[in-house]
């Protein structure tokens, strides 16, 4: 269709007529339209080449926003503005990329042509020569730079659900009757959770669920032992630990398999994964998370030494308190006793009688007083010297330290005999309740040539070597035959933590 030919309907729209040379008015209309052979132009928006530019910018950058992307670095370039300028490639394409000053210094890994890296940047159009690029933001390198992207990603997601909320976590038991460690059964890490509960509180019993803690099938056997402990629920409080690593080593506690069977296990957990800086998925969802090993077991049991410091400040407590009203009511005993004789009827008559003894006195006194008066006097003297005499109080005194002496010995007495009495009692309840007792009753403690407690006799094959601790010394045995014990003979698995 010809410029001349539109139709009404895109006619009647127009609202300005444009022709070759630019907008006339009405008064050259006339003119203009004849000079363009009658026909009417539609006003067109043309747009210069910056124009086209920057409109493909906007679109670019409003359309993709923030964006991750990886690949190789190639032909990069730092000029003197610091600025980085290199292009990023895969097995198919290759995009450019520039990388500011200000952002590229807080890179902390060397970028060289070759280096596979990570990057988060914006999608772009460098306007004055209309090439695509990526301006990058943040870059990483490749491999533990996407598991963190990943531990990352999932750490927010996990967040967001309530994984981490503080209303889901469970105290920890005071005084646990059994505390289960799942961990490798031959890392350093078991090794230095039984040194610190044998330090802290032998008496606490340890089940050991052992696992890998590193490679393909890591974290299966992981949430297999967590969905084992909850279902037994012999253990008061679990352990989930392991020694030092890298990110990658750590990857099975960054699953989020193993993260949501910590979430879902009834049992409390506490974590003690790695290092002090080393965090995992696993410590935000776990009950308490210590910065070690070590630390886990020092969490799940409490000082014995400081228990016994609170017994005994308990029992101080207890006997001042007992002294103390002890003294209250002698105190009062002795007030309703001087109560009791200023109001009783004998106290007034000692009185009268003590006033008729006086006036009797007087009476013969003033009788006498004339003939007596020497002699009184000189009794006056003589009784005034025998009161203040110091053999009468030397031998009063004498008297007083006999009887406090005999006091302070039969009080040593007591206080012996009651302190040996406790002491034995402490020392018996000490020998029945240790693990030498139970060796002394007859008992056994078989383990197999690795160190490793056996209970069951499916954990051994004829032929191999054991090793049997008894009360006194230890026997080297060889397993001639294995008996294997059927489900009619299954005894209940008992509570307790002593070996049967």
């Amino acid at each position: 269709m010809l410029d001349g030919d539109v139709p009404d309907r895109r006619r009647s729209a127009v609202t300005r007529l444009v022709c070759v040379g630019g907008t006339r008015d009405d008064a050259s209309m006339s003119s203009t339209i004849a000079e363009t052979g009658g026909k009417l132009l539609p006003e067109r928006d043309i747009f210069t080449v910056s124009r086209l530019n920057r409109e493909a910018r906007s679109l670019l950058e409003r359309g993709f926003g923030s964006l991750w992307l990886e690949g190789e670095v190639s032909n990069l370039s730092r000029p003197a503005s610091g600025h980085w300028y290199f292009s990023l490639k895969d097995d198919a394409a290759q995009v450019r990329c520039c990388m500011f000053r200000s952002r590229n210094q807080l890179v902390q890994l060397p970028v060289q042509d070759g280096a596979k890296v990570v990057a988060r940047g914006r999608v772009s159009l460098y306007e004055a020569r209309g090439e695509f690029q990526v301006v990058i933001e943040h870059l990483e390198e490749a491999g533990e730079g996407l598991l963190r992207r990943r531990f990352e990603e999932l750490k927010r997601r996990l967040a967001a659900e309530g994984l981490f909320d503080p209303e889901h976590r469970k105290p920890l038991p005071a005084l646990p009757r059994r505390v289960g460690v799942i961990t490798s059964p031959t890392g350093a890490a078991i090794r230095d959770i039984l040194h610190v509960l044998r330090r802290r509180f032998p008496p606490v019993p340890v089940l050991v669920y052992p696992v890998a803690v590193q490679g393909m099938f890591a974290a299966g056997e992981i949430v297999d032992a967590l969905r084992l402990a909850g279902r037994r629920a012999d253990c008061d409080v679990l352990i989930l630990a392991r020694g030092g690593g890298s990110l990658e080593d750590l990857q099975s506690f960054n699953e989020e398999t193993v993260a949501r069977a910590v979430h879902a296990c009834p049992i409390p957990v506490v974590s003690g994964i790695g290092h002090e800086t080393d965090f995992t998925i696993v410590d935000f969802v776990a009950d308490e998370r210590a910065p070690t090993p070590s630390g886990a077991a020092e969490r799940v049991v409490p000082d014995r030494a400081e228990w016994l410091r609170s017994f005994s400040a308990a029992e101080r407590r207890s006997t001042y308190a007992v002294r103390r009203r002890l003294q209250e009511l002698d105190t009062l005993l002795r007030f309703r006793a001087r109560s009791l004789a200023r109001t009783h009827p004998g106290a007034r008559l000692r009185q009268h009688a003590q006033r008729l003894d006086e006036l009797d006195t007087r009476l013969v006194r003033a009788v006498r007083a004339t003939l007596a008066r020497t002699t009184t006097r000189v009794s006056q003297v003589s009784a005034l010297l025998q009161r203040s005499s110091p053999a009468l109080r030397l031998r009063a005194l004498r008297v007083r330290l006999a009887v406090a002496q005999r006091a302070l010995a039969a009080a040593g007495r007591r206080n012996l005999v009651a302190a040996r009495g406790r002491l034995e009692s402490a020392t018996r309840t000490l020998h029945a309740t240790g693990p030498r007792a139970t060796l002394e009753r007859g008992y056994a403690i078989v383990m197999t040539g690795t160190g490793r407690v056996l209970r069951d006799a499916a954990e051994t094959a004829p032929g191999a070597s054991l090793d049997v601790r008894l009360w006194r010394g230890s026997l080297a045995a060889t397993v001639t035959s294995t008996t294997p014990e059927t489900p009619d003979r299954a005894q209940p698995r008992r509570k307790s933590g002593k070996p049967g």
